[in-house]
């Protein structure tokens, strides 16, 4: 599948941009990425609002295997196969992905406010006296000074 083909294939959605991404391509519209193509098959971004869309359609999330057996999924979903042979439908999917791919990125840029906790719940720290202060800087350095006796022993 190449850049021409999917060029082609998403014009009815509109002007896109292609780079090559781990071993396939992100399919990006005004700088936001969209969908993926991975071994030949595209997947599209989808959120809570779509995901319904693509069940309906018996399509499951994209996924993959960790190093440490762990199955991950992810937010992109497989294209049902009949959008390959109309344009307009596949536009239509597109924009709900993009759509879904800009409100991710929306939550990530929004600040997040932490909740101030109570006056009672807040614990005052507890204060280090200079003799801990000291211990913590230089571990084991009163055993040293006991070990290695300073200058000649007059014996």
């Amino acid at each position: 599948m190449g850049a021409d083909y999917l060029r082609d294939l998403f014009a009815s959605f509109g002007r896109i941009s292609i780079q090559r991404m781990f071993s396939g391509f992100g399919l990006y519209a005004d700088g936001t990425i969209f969908a993926l193509v991975l071994r030949g098959t595209i997947y599209l971004k989808a959120d809570a609002d779509s995901i319904p869309y693509f069940e309906a359609e018996g399509l499951a999330p994209f996924g993959y295997d960790t190093k440490h057996g762990r199955r991950v999924l992810t937010s992109y979903w497989r294209m049902p196969d009949r959008l390959y042979d109309d344009p307009d439908e596949l536009a239509k999917w597109a924009r709900r992905a993009l759509a879904a791919s800009r409100n991710k990125a929306a939550e990530r840029k929004a600040p997040r406010r932490r909740a101030k906790a109570s006056a009672k719940a807040r614990k005052p720290k507890a204060k280090k006296t200079k003799a801990k202060k000291l211990k913590a800087k230089r571990p084991g350095s009163a055993r040293r000074q006991q070990a290695k006796p300073r200058g000649r022993s007059r014996t």
